[in-house]
């Protein structure tokens, strides 16, 4: 018999999840895939607006506080997507990245795309593997 791993969600307390049969973080076993997450404030709306580092930092602390609710931490991300509105901040955005994940660098890719909100100049995504040892 096939021993099934334990499934657990995290919520971004977004009434959209519902509707679209998602959420924010989801841990199967050792791994933990993380949606792609926008720079969206306590309050609901978007953060820090036309700053699109300090858009990539609010979206690191949520994907961060994701991965603790599951668990882990950034030192577990093993992938991230950088998703934004104009490639021409790539450089920025990579400066962002690299303060939080110098010491234990993952796989990343950046892309350029569009949002349904035009605030919205970055989204990020990631992936973390916990290993067997650890909680």
């Amino acid at each position: 018999m096939v021993k099934q791993a334990l499934r657990q969600h995290v919520s971004s307390g977004s009434p959209y999840e519902s509707v679209l049969g998602s959420c924010r973080a989801v841990r199967v076993g050792n791994y933990i895939a993380v949606a792609g997450t926008a720079p969206i404030g306590k309050d609901g709306r978007v953060v820090a607006l036309g700053d699109v580092a300090a858009q990539a930092r609010r979206c690191l602390e949520i994907i961060e506080k994701a991965l603790s609710d599951l668990g882990s931490g950034l030192s577990h991300v093993v992938r991230t997507r950088l998703l934004l509105t104009q490639m021409a901040n790539w450089e920025v955005v990579a400066r962002v990245h690299g303060e939080y994940f110098r010491d234990h660098p993952p796989a990343n890719t950046i892309m350029q795309t569009q949002f349904a909100d035009p605030q919205i100049l970055i989204e990020i995504e990631a992936d973390a593997v916990v290993s067997n040892s650890e909680p």
